[in-house]
């Protein structure tokens, strides 16, 4: 759902793995149990054009969740403005990345018939719920979150967490777990697709989840289901300038990340100066090789391979063919995303029907939730 830092899965390395096995193992348990419709949230930053990372990583497992849904499942898709606001944002460019978001989700096949999307900031109820929400937490658990300080480390370009003087941090860091918290449980959501090394940012909407139900719900019901994590399959791409930190959009480098609104030429050029290795041949060995790993990984996941089939296919080709190769299978990727995204982003007037649409649904679901949580806590 969010990005999780280098920093945090270098730091919760054993606590997500913990985390997985104790969501995979409740996934199966449910699975026992008759057939009932998911509901599936996520969302993401409009900050910055999603870059290949984001789309084989996160965007087109929505577009497989949505594709491989059953007529019970409610899929709902989100822009959340208020969590991009925690770090400071110009106010023109984030309006417009709001609307190019949006866009960039249609246009890689978000269907809005089907799905829910809509902008966060839309429908109140997240931060209303939010609010609830940390009335309930406990500070000392926020603090103990290394995501908060991690997130400011990365805009500050400091080592690591503990360089970072707590008196920079702003509310919004220190809470915006809470937040999400709220997005994901305003619609009782019981499945959230993220990565494995994001798997740690549901536990507190888990615990908050179980902490609302036992201190608010008659009988201790469960009004709230704790979010089970979809794991998303692992297409973890790194940047093409450094083969061992993640691609990522808030990298100096813009050689480092492939963009969906890059033209053939601008791929070709990054891909062609992508960092490899003098070793001839083609092998997939992410610890001695990362470059060559990682395009073999670019490759697999834009022809539905894994690595070691593609390094063994292609085992005699120079770096220089292999790069093409890549390049073609990219270029072949984002075609018609980038096309459609072309012609979207200017139907202003369409993609606001969209925006409108998708946030009176969502509040159709979350105003409901609210009205029995304001009656649990007294509010009414």
């Amino acid at each position: 759902m969010f990005l999780a830092t280098k920093r945090v899965v270098q730091c919760n390395a054993l606590c997500v793995r913990q985390l997985t096995r104790r969501y995979l193992s409740a996934e199966a348990a449910g699975n026992e149990a008759p057939r009932r419709g998911k509901i599936v949230f996520s969302g993401i930053q409009p900050t910055g054009v999603p870059h290949l990372g984001n789309y084989l990583g996160a965007l087109s497992n929505w577009v497989k969740l949505q594709n491989e849904a059953s007529a019970e499942d409610q899929l709902i898709f989100s822009i959340v403005g208020w969590h991009a606001i925690t770090l400071p944002q110009k106010a023109k460019e984030l309006s417009a990345s709001r609307w190019d978001m949006l866009a960039t989700l249609l246009a890689i096949g978000i269907d809005p018939k089907r799905s829910i999307v809509f902008h966060q900031d839309d429908n109140r109820c997240h931060t209303e719920l939010a609010w609830i929400f940390n009335c309930i937490t406990p500070v000392g658990k926020l603090r103990r979150m290394t995501t908060w300080k991690a997130r400011l480390a990365d805009s500050r370009n400091a080592n690591s967490a503990s360089e970072i003087d707590e008196s920079m941090l702003n509310a919004g860091l220190l809470t915006y777990p809470v937040l999400q918290a709220a997005d994901i449980l305003a619609y009782r959501a019981t499945h959230v697709p993220v990565g494995e090394d994001q798997v740690q940012h549901l536990e507190l909407s888990r615990e908050l989840a179980h902490l609302f139900n036992r201190t608010f719900v008659p009988g201790k019901k469960r009004f709230f289901p704790p979010p089970i994590a979809d794991i998303t399959p692992s297409k973890r791409v790194l940047s093409l300038r450094d083969p061992t930190s993640k691609m990522s959009k808030s990298s100096p480098d813009i050689q480092s990340r492939i963009l969906l609104t890059d033209s053939p030429s601008q791929i070709t050029s990054k891909l062609r100066s992508a960092v490899t290795d003098s070793t001839i041949g083609i092998t997939y060995d992410p610890i001695n090789r990362p470059g060559i790993a990682n395009l073999l990984t670019i490759l697999g996941a834009c022809l539905g391979k894994t690595p070691s089939e593609l390094a063994e296919e292609y085992a005699n080709k120079s770096n220089a063919e292999f790069k093409s190769l890549v390049t073609d299978a990219v270029q072949d990727l984002f075609r018609g995303p980038r096309t459609e995204f072309e012609r979207l982003r200017n139907e202003r007037a369409y993609l606001e029907e969209v925006a409108k649409d998708g946030a009176e649904r969502a509040r159709v679901h979350s105003e409901e939730t609210l009205r029995q949580v304001r009656q649990f806590v007294g509010l009414y």
